[in-house]
């Protein structure tokens, strides 16, 4: 069993900043890809950001130098940085992580996030 427990969301008004952090824990001996999706309501679930093992990341277009992406591999833990948020931001924030060994995902159950106008 894998956990996966978020942390960080609320509400926040425009231009304000939030740290989220996403703890894995359980039967997970390495993390290779840790990552943040995001979905609003009536929208699809959308990619955020990812970070791999060693470091190298990428974050989608829309908050590409508002939010940042890391990760602290001893603690197998990632957070995501967002900074100038919106209101467009608003949306519930999932963690996810690909396992070294297998391959398998796992998604932690979604935090809140509201950005007032």
């Amino acid at each position: 069993q894998v956990q996966l427990v978020e942390s960080g969301g609320g509400l926040v008004q425009a231009g304000g900043s939030l740290r989220l952090s996403c703890a894995a824990s359980g039967s997970i001996f390495s993390i290779n890809v840790m990552g943040w999706y995001r979905q609003a309501p009536g929208k699809e679930r959308e990619w955020v950001a990812i970070i791999k093992y060693k470091g190298r990341r990428n974050h989608a277009d829309s908050v590409k130098g508002r939010f940042t992406i890391s990760r602290d591999n001893a603690k197998n833990t990632v957070y995501l940085q967002m900074n100038s948020l919106k209101p467009e931001d608003t949306a519930v924030y999932y963690c996810t992580v690909i396992a070294t060994m297998g391959g398998n995902t796992y998604w932690g159950q979604g935090t809140q996030v509201t950005v007032s106008s």
